[in-house]
């Protein structure tokens, strides 16, 4: 048997997802059903959530749970449900991020807006991963966790509130990479580009800058995901960033904005 028709094993892997409801949250955790694999999808609408199980090829492999990980007390929560509708997390990822907004630029974006994108990508990430880990060790199983982070980790994106929260989470995977491998746990990111999903609303224009003509779709992510997932396929790799943004960072496109509040 081929080791790509089976990257994980539905006897014992198990999923986490955070903003699985849309996007490439959504992606992801969908193909990981369709891997065989029982998946927490966690969203903040449970409209979206249950829309997305739907969608499943496999929807009785998919936990809904709702809440907003901007509150430090829905992430207990979410761990608690994981922990009782899985009986414990071998994979967990982290695509769950507010919604962005052009307006909310340097002079502009307020305090609220500021401490929530940085709650629900930085502080709900590590208080999640490091959760997830501790039951691991404790357990002496294997883990692997991904983190969604952004082209704007490295490159200003006239969002400071969005790229410093990314920045944040991109050296947050080499901590934990760094600190939980010795375990077995591997941490790792995924780095879109142009993604024509969730919150990012895409100007086609913008795909004249991406050498490979054409903005991204949420399931262009999912297949790298799953890779990059699996004790099997990515055994050996951990503090790693796979960027899939066909080809945009090798152009800078962005202008620097109009500072208007």
């Amino acid at each position: 048997m081929s080791l790509f028709s089976t990257p994980f094993d539905p006897t014992r892997d198990t999923a986490l997802v955070t903003g699985a409801g849309n996007g490439i949250g959504r992606a992801i955790a969908q193909a990981l059903v369709g891997e065989g694999v029982r998946t927490v999808f966690a969203d903040i609408s449970a409209e979206r959530v249950s829309a997305a199980i739907s969608a499943c090829k496999k929807p009785d492999l998919a936990v809904p749970w709702i809440g907003d990980l901007a509150e430090p007390d829905a992430c207990d929560a979410l761990l608690a449900a994981a922990d009782a509708a899985l009986g414990g997390t071998t994979h967990f990822v982290h695509s769950a991020s507010p919604p962005r907004r052009e307006a909310d630029h340097a002079l502009a974006v307020d305090r609220r807006t500021w401490q929530q994108m940085h709650a629900v990508n930085l502080d709900a990430g590590f208080h999640l991963a490091r959760e997830l880990a501790k039951r691991l060790i404790a357990a002496k199983r294997p883990g692997s966790f991904l983190f969604l982070t952004s082209l704007h980790a490295g490159t200003p994106r006239n969002l400071p509130h969005y790229s410093t929260a990314k920045a944040g989470m991109a050296m947050l995977v080499k901590e934990l990479a760094k600190s939980f491998g010795r375990h077995g746990i591997r941490v790792n990111a995924l780095v879109p580009g142009a993604i024509a999903a969730g919150g990012f609303v895409a100007d086609p224009a913008l795909a004249r800058h991406i050498p490979l003509g054409r903005l991204g779709e949420a399931n262009d992510l999912a297949p790298m995901a799953l890779t990059v997932l699996s004790n099997k396929l990515s055994a050996y790799v951990t503090g790693a960033a796979f960027v899939v943004d066909g080809g945009l960072s090798l152009t800078n496109w962005f202008e620097p904005p109009v500072l208007e509040e």
